[in-house]
């Protein structure tokens, strides 16, 4: 009985302005710390949520690790050696090999130190991918078959972006008299796509007048951009290390995307187009897919999680940013949300869905991955999905399973900027 009265005075008390307010903080033990204010191009240093959510560095580096070995464990079939000297990522749903997928797979190797996969994946990547002449010199193919032969000749503008980056850190690691000029890669890459001059229709991977990066290349492609190839963070590391003649530009590129995705984001949601034109305004083609958050657009939580991580630039808007779309999707579900949505929030109509919409792995990752810059308590809710999410059968290890193993290195602290390692 006394339990009882006790019980029903808590409610009242409830009731009570002061004590409805302590009711509605969370325990401290609910929130993770601030979010840093400077970069790890200024202080070298990162965050590691997991650690600031309890668990240790022995946990930390196996679970990171087993992630890894998801994508380059052989029973998984995204990473194959087909011989003694390369190697390349298996998109295993449409059973083809994607620039998106060699550039991701490159830049993870560098961060982990793998030299030998990361050589073997540029060796597959320079010998069947990349245009050797002609118009398309220098820029790569987006879709090959296994056997390397061209599915589509074109470029993929994310692929060209995330290749020349990687070959850069790869230059910084390991130098580049051990069997592979890097850097003399990534700049022959970026000296190609600065010359295109719209011959055969092939154009600059960046937009002369706007320097936003294209969606595509050629004469179509140019006219739009895809929000999630925005990573201004790696235009910094080309400022600073490509060598290229060319780092005031780099640097305005970087403030242009950092604009740029300020208009792409919806003020409420958070959510951003799949495609979007260069004002970051929708398209309305009627025609077209891109004006929808979807598969593309996963990537822009994570990509903004990068800038913050390692610039910091732009620290109140991506602040309050990462606190927009963890709000909308928390107040999807934070276990229901699913995949695909109209910008400002409404579900698509069953015309335009893209399969049925459903809670996907790699949107679960990046929602996580964006805890870097949130000053909310439920940003720890999402890294706890992460972190206790699991494989089940049926899981896409290829894009679903790069963009999971992205989080974990964001959010371990493991994906980092590489700075020249003194000889």
């Amino acid at each position: 009985m006394k339990n009882r009265i006790f019980g029903m005075l808590f409610l009242v008390l409830l009731r009570l302005p002061f004590f409805s307010v302590l009711a509605s903080v969370p325990e401290t033990q609910d929130l993770l710390q601030s979010p840093w204010t400077e970069g790890a191009f200024d202080t070298g240093k990162y965050r590691n949520i997991f650690a600031e959510m309890g668990y240790s560095s022995q946990e930390i580096d196996a679970r990171v690790q087993s992630v890894f070995d998801e994508i380059f464990s052989p029973e998984n079939k995204v990473y194959v050696e087909p011989d003694d000297s390369t190697a390349y990522i298996c998109d295993i749903i449409h059973d083809d090999v994607r620039s998106e997928g060699m550039s991701y797979g490159m830049m993870i190797a560098v961060q982990f130190e793998k030299k030998d996969i990361f050589d073997r994946l540029w060796r597959w990547t320079k010998t069947y991918m990349q245009h050797k002449e002609g118009a398309s010199e220098g820029y790569f193919a987006w879709c090959c078959r296994k056997d390397g032969s061209h599915i589509d000749g074109g470029s993929a503008s994310d692929g060209e972006l995330y290749f020349i980056t990687s070959l850069i850190f790869a230059s910084n690691l390991w130098g580049n008299d051990t069997g592979i000029d890097y850097l003399a890669e990534a700049q022959h890459i970026l000296d190609c796509a600065m010359e295109k001059d719209g011959t055969d229709s092939v154009m600059p991977l960046i937009h002369k007048e706007h320097k936003l990066i294209t969606f595509v290349p050629n004469k179509f492609g140019y006219g739009f951009t895809d929000p999630s190839y925005h990573l201004p963070a790696f235009y910094e590391v080309w400022a600073r290390w490509a060598d290229d003649g060319r780092a005031a530009y780099w640097k305005e590129c970087a403030e242009r995307s950092r604009h740029f995705l300020h208009k792409a984001v919806h003020p409420v949601t958070g959510l951003t187009p799949d495609y979007s034109n260069y004002d970051g305004s929708l398209m309305h083609k009627g025609w077209m897919i891109g004006d929808a958050f979807r598969f593309d657009s996963w990537r822009v939580p994570m990509n903004i999680a990068l800038d913050y991580s390692w610039s910091c630039a732009d620290r109140e808007w991506q602040q309050a940013y990462g606190n927009r779309i963890q709000d909308f999707l928390y107040g999807q579900g934070i276990d229901t949300f699913v995949n695909q949505y109209n910008v400002d929030g409404t579900m698509l109509p069953d015309s335009l869905q893209m399969g049925k919409p459903s809670h996907a792995p790699g949107l679960v990752a990046t929602a996580a991955a964006v805890s870097l810059v949130c000053t909310h308590a439920k940003s720890r809710e999402f890294v706890q999905r992460l972190w206790d999410s699991r494989p089940t059968p049926g899981f896409n290890y290829y894009y679903d399973g790069l963009l999971r193993l992205f989080a974990f290195m964001h959010l371990s602290g493991k994906y980092r900027v590489i700075f020249p390692v003194q000889r």
